[in-house]
């Protein structure tokens, strides 16, 4: 959808989570976006200007609203921060209203209702919309995002994981089934609830695994997009910590290479895949780090180590960044025909 000159109307579901609070400063700053609405059912009717202080004149004279009242609010574009369940319901809504929905939950992203069911504990509410729904890994599914009614928003585990290994399964570089995803999130990546192992005094200096092997919800999206890009059946293993940092991930990710693959012929192939691509930066020298992408919509790459026929990949995001917010703000430029950068750089 080409959007000319044209400013595009947009709304935040779930504004004052990390997620829609990300949004917001995004599109703040969005030289083609204006916020209409947001929304937060705990904070409505508060200034958003005093919610979020510092994001310029984009935000005055709104206040957030209900859930039910953004619905109403005529917009161009949503982004959807709420949780799985509610997501989909709100997003057929607005969808079969003809406006375009950009949803950071996971209520899309598994194309299959059963699969859905098996990991998130309840039957899809609007599996009749799952075939509107295109995946919104922005390099790789870029023509399919122009032409989508829904964008599911990849998970920010996913979207590390499968930027590093896609081109890789593609060009049959590594044995598909045999790899292991080793994760770590900083505490924004549990979400804004407080919980008892999130309280300062148990992470702080505390590194700790959870949902190790294949107990992760975010599993089955990276088998899933893994099997569609080898055209063969994926199953990685992933093990995802929590450490005491605010924001950013980094996957340390072990492969096993393909009978006549070279280490150099990894770097060949993410140069390749990546050349035209301003949000993935491939490293000659040195290694992925979180620092270095803190607060922005970069994924950077880097091949560790590799001897006989193992190697060690790394890809650092900000799980706020392209791992969510970022990458959503990207799909909305990518829905309206807009250039990619905008709102980013």
């Amino acid at each position: 959808m080409e959007h000319g000159e044209q400013t595009i109307r947009v709304a935040v579901a779930g504004a004052t989570g990390y997620t829609g609070a990300e949004l917001i400063r995004y599109l703040s700053r969005h030289p083609k976006a204006q916020i209409v609405a947001a929304s937060s059912e705990s904070m409505a009717g508060q200034e958003l200007e005093q919610v979020f202080p510092g994001r310029g004149e984009k935000l005055r004279g709104l206040q957030l609203v209900s859930l039910e009242e953004l619905l109403c609010v005529a917009a161009d574009a949503v982004f959807l921060c709420l949780p799985h369940g509610q997501s989909a319901e709100v997003g057929a809504r607005l969808a079969g209203e003809g406006k375009k929905v950009i949803d950071l939950s996971a209520d899309f992203r598994l194309p299959d209702p059963a699969l859905y069911r098996q990991w998130y504990g309840i039957d899809h509410p609007c599996p009749e919309w799952l075939g509107a729904a295109c995946y919104g890994l922005s390099e790789f599914y870029r023509d399919q995002i122009r032409r989508a009614q829904i964008v599911a928003n990849p998970g920010c585990y996913p979207t590390a994981a499968l930027l590093a290994l896609v081109p890789l399964v593609r060009a049959r570089l590594i044995e598909a089934n045999t790899v292991v995803i080793d994760a770590k999130s900083g505490l924004s990546g549990a979400g804004k609830t407080p919980k008892p192992h999130l309280h300062f005094a148990e992470a702080n200096e505390n590194v700790a695994p959870y949902s190790p092997g294949r107990m992760h919800r975010h599993v089955p999206e990276i088998d899933w997009y893994l099997t569609l890009a080898a055209g063969r059946k994926v199953q990685v293993i992933f093990v995802p910590h929590l450490i005491p940092m605010d924001r950013g991930i980094l996957e340390t990710i072990y492969v096993h290479l393909t009978s006549g693959t070279k280490p150099e012929d990894v770097l060949h192939c993410w140069r390749a895949a990546y050349a035209q691509e301003p949000f993935v930066r491939v490293l000659e020298h040195g290694l992925p780090a979180t620092k270095r992408v803190a607060w922005t919509n970069v994924c950077e790459l880097g091949l560790a180590w590799s001897e006989g026929g193992v190697a060690v990949l790394v890809s650092a995001i900000d799980n706020l960044g392209k791992g969510a917010s970022g990458q959503a703000v990207q799909n909305l430029n990518i829905l309206f025909g807009l250039e990619e950068g905008l709102g980013l750089v």
